[in-house]
């Protein structure tokens, strides 16, 4: 390698040589001479090889691309690359001598042997056979041990349950993963009627082998597509056997592999979308034809499914559309194309690549809402007009008045998510705390307390006196909120709240509805997309203090005990719009209004589709006032690693790691998956750290030679045929896999969340195929710098085969750690893994 970096860096200070006659071609910033012929420049060679009309277009459009050469020796499939036009041109041509063009016209007409070729693709599909028999056999070892539930199986499998059973309820992430999951259990027998409750809990006669087979069946896939990725950009079979072998022997993607988790999802649908990108990329030469609409089409399709299982999708569709943009771009700069195939290329990009995954994604909700249509421990986490179309539900099915009159019983409920009803008891503040009034709160649970009557603000005339006509309450009217148990109005004043500061304390007070003016609330209908009148469940409303300005709310603070840890209502003076300060009315009772079912205020599917994307951004970046871990209500209806990816400063749980970003590359901690004590059958989830640092050394290697490269072809060096064949594999086919590799891997750093080791894994894969496109380059690089010593043959060979044997080594030294240890730790002479706790910090 060194010694092929030093030959380029030797290119790049050649000084030009003086040539005689006429002008000097464009390309000749510095001129790197062919061995063999010292009077006759690289250009020159070059431009006598590419002026053959024998090389048919598509060929030249393949290498352009920076496609791998065969093998060392074996023809030079960078001299077949097109020259720029304007560089290096018929001057150039002209300068050849017969003998030396003669030559090179002979060369030029050689191609492998139709037995070569058949040769060659019997080759690359034996050993992606190969490949792809080993990647499910180490998959599927073992697959039933430990019979019982590890880490996480306990919420994507409980989640599983769900959909069989048909209840609904609510996860942070897009639900095609766990649908996927529920749908190969339900198809090899379980039943959903295992409870899933907690790590460590035995399966005993419940069939979950077809989860956690489907996952592994799944993560058995990456291997495959990472050889075919590899082998598509850079047209090397030892690269891609290389990739697939690190892939293969790495104990943390086989240990993710194997247990009931949405990762091995979604790594495969990101693969897929890779491996169905490249494979379109390489069509480009044929635009329109059968293969390239195939190709774009089952991009998007894995777009979708990406994005479906979990956010991070979103950073290879990132990736996409950056190759997109890329890819149209250079079209536009093809002067030979019309306006109308511009176009057709626009236009068939934005259909297969927005248009098809944004209809597959939101066809996995409308499957979702379809399927989960049974109350559930995720009603809470939406609106009342969400909750009356779940049956169970207290409001499926049920009827109310539609508009709200004066004199009309009413609960009002926050649509701050895990907020509640507004509540009030005969319990008073305690002195010190504002006023010593009634408290007035929010509460979780339907309850008499949270009962209030509507009244006009300034008689107490009883509405519903059957004399008066019904009167509706409309938008900007002032009213009183009359606590139907107590009879107390709600009330504020410029006393301050019990916990927030700068904001009014909400209390209850007066005798029999009579108070004073600190009682006048003006009702608004934010948006008044109904109209002037007050719709049940639908309409959004604010209450609005008519002495103060301030507008009601709930922070969302939990009250100590002697608020009996409900949470803090205020009138917050900051009128902006929040939803910790907008009601609905959910139940309504009126003897002078017809009934009407709640099914016709159900929303419609982009209503849900909508709100369901909202409570999902408002779980994962809550507002300063959430305080998500003191909420007994969440913490019982949503899993503990929903929550802590919302809050910061929620705790994990025990026996259970948090890492940083920076710790992820190195490999400096794992995760336990199963078991603590030496006599529990214990499962670590850690790379193999042969494989983990070889693939940091090389993102660093990649990117010091990539620069030197990149310097060189940019000080217009002009390389030897190999060499610019493989440098444009690095750049062009390496630089994608590192593109990938920093789009899933940065954006954590800005993350404010709780991160897990795994969260690496799908960033892992693109390390791992750059490590394999890297060092095949460089052994190919130091191959052609020993041309000319007997070593050349082997340096290439010896250098993949001691990648591959140290591979396998490393993995049959570290695969307890994935398949399972019981039995003394890793500090016991006697364990499997003593001498093998590298880092103080694996805890194995």
């Amino acid at each position: 390698m060194l010694c092929a970096t030093s030959r380029l860096l030797a290119a790049t200070a050649l000084p030009a040589q003086p040539r005689g006659g006429g002008p000097a071609p464009r390309c000749r910033r510095r001129e790197l001479h062919f061995p063999g012929h010292p009077e006759l420049s690289l250009c020159d060679f070059l431009t006598g090889q590419l002026v053959r009309p024998s090389v048919p277009a598509g060929r030249r459009a393949i290498l352009r691309r920076g496609r791998m050469p065969p093998a060392v020796g074996r023809g030079l499939a960078g001299s077949e690359l097109r020259p720029r036009r304007g560089c290096c041109g018929p001057q150039a041509a002209r300068a050849l001598g017969p003998d030396v063009a003669t030559e090179a016209a002979a060369r030029s007409l050689k191609r492998p042997a139709p037995g070569s070729r058949r040769f060659e693709a019997a080759a690359r599909w034996a050993l992606l056979a190969l490949v792809t028999l080993l990647s499910f056999a180490t998959r599927f070892h073992r697959l039933d041990e430990p019979p019982h539930i590890c880490w996480d199986e306990t919420h994507f499998g409980k989640m599983g349950s769900y959909y069989i059973n048909r209840t609904f309820f609510f996860d942070v992430h897009p639900p095609l993963g766990k649908m996927l999951i529920g749908l190969a259990g339900y198809l090899s027998g379980y039943d959903g009627t295992f409870l899933f409750q907690k790590p460590g809990d035995k399966y005993e006669h419940h069939n979950y082998m077809g989860m956690r087979g489907f996952c592994a069946f799944l993560g058995s896939l990456l291997v495959p597509f990472a050889y075919l990725t590899v082998l598509e950009l850079s047209r090397s079979l030892p690269a891609a056997l290389l990739s697939a072998a690190l892939l293969t022997f790495d104990t943390g993607c086989l240990t993710l592999s194997q247990y009931i988790l949405l990762d091995p999802i979604l790594m495969f649908f990101i693969m897929a979308a890779m491996l169905s990108m490249v494979k379109y990329n390489s069509c480009a030469d044929r635009p329109f034809s059968a293969p390239w609409w195939f190709w774009l089409s089952l991009t998007g399709v894995n777009l979708a499914g990406a994005l479906g299982v979990k956010f991070v999708g979103l950073f290879v569709i990132l990736q996409v559309g950056w190759n997109t943009v890329s890819d149209l771009w250079h079209l536009f700069g093809d002067l030979s194309l019309s306006l109308v195939t511009m176009g057709k290329h626009l236009t068939a990009r934005i259909l297969c690549l927005i248009v098809l995954p944004l209809a597959l994604y939101t066809a996995t909700y409308a499957v979702h809402f379809m399927v989960l249509n049974k109350s559930g421990p995720g009603d809470g986490f939406f609106s009342s007009a969400f909750q009356a179309r779940l049956s169970g539900n207290n409001l499926h099915n049920a009827s109310v008045p539609e508009h709200l009159a004066y004199g009309s019983v009413i609960t009002v409920k926050n649509l701050r998510m895990a907020i509640g009803y507004l509540h009030s008891h005969r319990h008073l503040y305690p002195e010190g705390v504002g006023a010593r009034q009634q408290q007035v709160t929010t509460y979780l649970h339907k309850d008499y307390n949270n009962l209030w009557i509507i009244k006009k603000h300034n008689t107490n005339s009883d509405p519903l006196d059957p004399s008066f006509p019904v009167e509706f309450v409309r938008h900007g009217d002032i009213i009183r909120l009359e606590h139907k148990e107590t009879s107390r109005n709600l009330h504020s004043h410029y006393h301050e709240a019990p916990l927030t500061r700068k904001h009014y304390q909400v209390t209850g007070y007066g005798i029999n509805g009579t108070g004073d003016s600190n009682d006048f609330w003006r009702i608004e209908v934010v948006n008044r997309k109904f109209g002037n009148r007050i719709k049940v469940l639908r309409s959004r409303i604010r209450f609005i203090h008519l002495v103060t300005g301030c507008v009601l709310g709930s922070s969302g603070k939990v009250l100590p005990k002697w608020g009996w840890e409900q949470l803090e209502v205020t009138c917050t003076p900051y009128l902006k719009e929040t939803l910790n300060s907008i009601w609905n009315v959910e139940d309504h009772i009126n003897p002078k209004l017809p009934n009407i079912s709640l099914d016709v205020l159900q929303p419609s599917f982009p209503e849900i589709l909508l709100e369901s994307h909202m409570v999902m951004i408002r779980v994962l970046w809550p507002s300063p006032f959430d305080d998500f871990s003191k909420s007994s209500w969440l913490s019982t209806n949503l899993d503990h690693k929903s929550l802590a990816m919302g809050n910061n400063g929620l705790k994990p749980k025990d026996n259970e790691f948090t890492s940083k970003p920076w710790h992820w590359p190195v490999n400096y901690q794992g995760l336990r998956f199963s078991g603590i004590n030496d006599t529990d059958f214990r499962v670590y989830l850690l790379g193999n750290p042969v494989v983990w640092w070889l693939n940091l050394l090389s993102i660093a290697l990649y990117l010091l030679s990539g620069s030197i490269i990149a310097v060189a072809v940019q000080r217009g060096a002009h390389l030897p045929a190999e060499v610019e064949g493989l440098s444009q594999v690095l750049l062009r086919g390496g630089g994608q896999l590192l593109l990938g590799w920093t789009l899933h891997y940065f954006p954590f750093f800005l993350m404010g969340r709780i991160l897990y080791f795994h969260h690496y894994f799908p960033a892992m894969l693109f390390s791992s195929m750059l490590t394999g496109v890297l060092w095949d380059t460089l052994l190919r690089l130091c191959a052609w710098s020993l041309s000319s010593s007997s070593l050349a043959r082997g340096v290439h060979v010896v250098g993949i085969l001691s990648l591959l044997l140290g591979t396998a080594y490393s993995f049959y030294l570290f695969h307890p750690l994935a398949y399972g240890m019981v039995g003394p730790l890793a500090q016991d002479p006697r364990s499997p893994m003593a001498g093998l706790r590298w880092l103080e910090s694996w805890d194995f």
